[in-house]
């Protein structure tokens, strides 16, 4: 039988890229669909339910508090918005049109993303701190104004290194009363990321997506962290008016997001490690008799995080096929086929795989590159 998606003739993808927008995040478990279907059938407070939920999620997750937000992106302008406007109603009610010159953000200037609009969306105007080598205290100290209103860490595991330690940024900013928050939307795994930032490093708030590694609803975040920051990020949020108004998230959301942070706390990570583990091995097996081809284990994940993928390079750089050549091949063919790619190889990353998907890849794969030949 056809599916929403036939009907509709929107082609369907496997997924060896990664929990990217674009293609819709992750796949939610049954669970969580059914919590959003139950949710669905009464009427409730939204803001009573982001409290309560938000108190539950803070008890699993080690925080003060959380809240579920439209994704991670406006968890960020919010965020932005109450460190912007303080507790001050005027200058909430203004947002984002700030005109006292309290409206900095710093940021590391050498590591920014592609992911930093929202601050300014809130009105925030971004300084940033730090040069290519790297950023030593004085930097940070230095760059602190009283115009300064918050930090902001864009997180990345396997680009910190130039950065100071978190726990060092965190110590330094509020030693001038400036609130550090943390975007961290793809930073799960690890697991420990949830109270890591926040707890242990010193962090005011830290951002996830809902629908990427927690496997909640695509148009979630969740936000952890200060209780007082929180509780006035809830206020300034739909279905209050001001600049969160637009950024709505529904019961089901709260709700499907909340089951998915349970589930998330309740799995066995060891054993999820293991099956992208073997997923990579037998891939790399698979391949290992082209001779085309150097498949290898690669680690970590694109976003940093601790998972192994499968790196596929071409041995012969005169070749009919390129990596972005075979991407594109596996991408408009039949079955569709998501896999990232560079200049110098192809990525195929097991996160967002079902089962028996690597092996339909890996197939493919082999007879896009017997046709090239």
């Amino acid at each position: 039988m056809n599916d929403v998606y036939d009907q509709l003739r929107v082609k369907k993808y496997i997924n060896g890229l990664a929990t990217v927008t674009s293609m819709g995040g992750s796949i939610m478990p049954a669970q969580v669909v059914d919590a959003m279907n139950e949710a669905s059938k009464s009427f409730v407070s939204i803001v009573e339910l982001q409290q309560r939920a938000g108190e539950q999620i803070a008890r699993w997750t080690n925080n003060e508090a959380a809240m579920v937000s439209n994704g991670a992106a406006s968890g960020m302008l919010l965020a932005s918005a109450v460190c912007l406007a303080g507790v001050d109603p005027e200058k909430k009610n203004k947002l984002p049109f700030i005109d006292d010159g309290i409206n900095e953000i710093l940021v590391y200037g050498y590591d920014r993303c592609g992911y930093e609009f929202p601050l300014r969306q809130a009105g925030g105007k971004i300084v940033v701190y730090g040069s290519a080598a790297g950023a030593a205290e004085q930097e940070l100290e230095e760059a602190i104004t009283p115009g300064t209103v918050a930090l902001f860490v864009f997180y990345f595991e396997h680009r910190m290194s130039r950065q100071l330690h978190l726990s060092k940024v965190a110590e330094i900013a509020h030693r001038h009363g400036v609130p550090v928050i943390v975007d961290a939307a793809a930073q799960l795994p690890a697991r420990e990321n949830l109270w890591r930032f926040t707890r242990d490093w010193g962090a005011d708030l830290a951002i996830f997506s809902g629908g990427k590694g927690l496997c909640g609803p695509q148009s979630s975040g969740l936000v952890v962290g200060k209780k007082e920051l929180i509780d006035r990020m809830i206020s300034f949020a739909c279905p209050n008016g001001g600049i969160g108004r637009v950024m709505k998230v529904g019961k089901e959301e709260i709700i499907g997001l909340m089951t998915a942070v349970r589930l998330y706390m309740e799995k066995d990570m060891a054993t999820e490690m293991s099956v992208w583990e073997e997923q990579v091995q037998w891939a790399v097996g698979a391949l290992s008799n082209e001779r085309a081809l150097t498949a290898v284990r690669d680690f970590p994940s694109e976003a940093g995080q601790p998972m192994p993928r499968v790196k596929i390079s071409f041995t012969d750089a005169t070749a009919a096929m390129n990596p972005r050549m075979l991407a594109d091949q596996l991408k408009n063919g039949e079955p569709g086929i998501l896999v990232a790619a560079t200049d110098e190889a192809v990525l195929i990353n097991p996160q967002t795989m079902k089962p028996g998907d690597m092996q339909i890849i890996i197939k493919r794969i082999k007879e896009l590159i017997a046709i090239s030949r």
